[in-house]
């Protein structure tokens, strides 16, 4: 018997890929089941998938359900504070884009898809509050006990309780690193005539230096709005205490997004602020019984889109461990963790950088000029210089094998001169320092 504690997004897809290896699994989960009862599904009402998620869920034999569900986004839509617009392809491939789905229907396909297999049962409003070792059970908030036998899997999200266990048995325990700004969940209904109201193929940034305003498209034809706002200071959560200043903000910053908004400012007031943080955990398992992943291992802030495709990459990997030591699960946590491990810390980085590209940078003549280098080398040496963004959303190189030629690529483009690129410099240092990855 497997035991998986939370079942938002990787802990159904975990229960999935066990069941398909014969395991029985016990699934428990603290909220309700949100596929009978209509409460909130989490911090975000939807997410983008892309390559690394996808392929996660075609391993689990369950893409097939989610795919009719995926709004493409070729690429960003970027809302100039003058007023102008202008898109950013995601990549010069045509069939390279990331995809907007909704997460509460993605969680009820998992579960049902886990139910179905016949192994798999998921205890719903069971919220674990401690793990008490004198008799070796779980102890839940209900006040049911449940009796540990064999393998706990921690996929209970950012605020962990198996992480919290297992802090307490490891000589570095884990920690939250609060970015310092917040968000604010807004929402731009369909318009009179039932459509769109933006181009639904892209992902909308309103950038402004310290903060920005985004949009993703949902199967309803309304959009799914997040303010990412410092906490404290002049332009911030804490300084918008008003229904007054707060459209004044908006007018100010987001004129052209401001007529779009449902019900607003209302929402404003009404939505909860969500908290953005990153967790840092040395120790993903102890003593080959209890496992983290998904953001119980390494909850990032949500500016690559990685978050969920992050948590499925790390279901896949740790049945490729199981599958690699043929079924004997003596050291596959262990195993799984060190390849892990430098992958979580990798996204996490990678994942803070790309807030300041979203909100500051894409607006940058310096940038856009970087990056249409980039789509020449890549065309130039296409089984050696991927741009960053593009090997991270598009392909399964380890993350921490993108942190790192991403860096030796920053430095290629460095050495040319951006109005006047001759390619040719380049090349031996290309040839030298990228190796081929096709």
């Amino acid at each position: 018997m497997k035991i998986i504690i939370g079942s938002g997004l990787a802990g159904p897809l975990l229960a999935i890929y066990l069941s398909q290896r014969g395991y029985p699994v016990q699934l428990y989960e603290k909220r309700p089941d949100l596929r009978v009862e209509n409460i909130s599904v989490g911090r975000s009402i939807n997410l983008a998938l892309s390559h690394r998620g996808i392929k996660a869920m075609k391993s689990a034999n369950v893409f097939d359900k989610i795919e009719p569900l995926l709004i493409p986004m070729k690429g960003r839509m970027v809302h100039l504070s003058g007023g102008d617009i202008e898109f950013q392809p995601y990549s010069i491939h045509p069939h390279e884009h990331i995809n907007s789905v909704s997460r509460g229907e993605l969680n009820k396909i998992l579960m049902t898809k886990a139910e179905a297999s016949g192994k798999v049962q998921i205890y719903f409003n069971y919220s674990l509050s401690e793990i008490d070792e004198s008799t070796n059970e779980l102890v839940f908030e209900n006040g049911k006990r449940t009796q540990i036998i064999g393998h706990v899997f921690g996929a209970d999200g950012a605020g962990s309780i198996i992480r919290k266990h297992i802090d307490g048995k490891v000589s570095s325990p884990s920690y939250v690193d609060p970015l310092g700004h917040d968000y604010k969940e807004l929402h731009i209904a369909p318009g009179k005539d039932g459509e769109f109201q933006l181009d639904p193929n892209a992902l909308h940034i309103w950038p402004r230096g310290e903060f920005m305003l985004i949009a993703l498209p949902n199967m309803d034809k309304s959009f799914t709005c997040t303010l990412f706002l410092p906490i404290e200071g002049k332009r911030s959560f804490e300084s918008l205490r008003t229904p007054e200043l707060v459209t004044a903000f908006f007018h100010t910053y987001f004129e052209d997004a401001l007529p779009l908004m449902e019900n607003f400012p209302n929402t404003f007031f009404n939505n909860p602020t969500g908290k953005l943080a990153t967790v840092y955990a040395d120790e993903w398992q102890y003593n080959n019984q209890y496992c983290l992943t998904g953001d119980a291992a390494h909850a990032v802030v949500p500016f690559f889109g990685q978050g969920m495709n992050a948590s499925f990459e790390d279901c896949e990997v740790l049945m490729q461990c199981l599958d690699e030591a043929q079924g004997k699960w003596e050291g596959v946590f262990k195993n799984y963790s060190s390849v892990r491990k430098a992958d979580g810390d990798a996204i996490a980085k990678m994942a803070i950088e790309n807030y300041v590209e979203m909100r500051d940078l894409v607006t940058q003549k310096e940038f856009i000029q970087k990056k249409e280098i980039a789509n020449i080398l890549t065309e130039r040496f296409p089984d050696r210089f991927i741009p960053r963004y593009n090997m991270v959303s598009f392909t399964s190189i380890p993350y921490s094998e993108v942190y790192r030629r991403g860096d030796i690529q920053k430095e290629i483009i460095s050495r040319l001169d951006l109005n006047n690129p001759d390619i040719t410099t380049v090349e031996s240092m290309i040839q030298e320092k990228l190796s081929p990855l096709m």
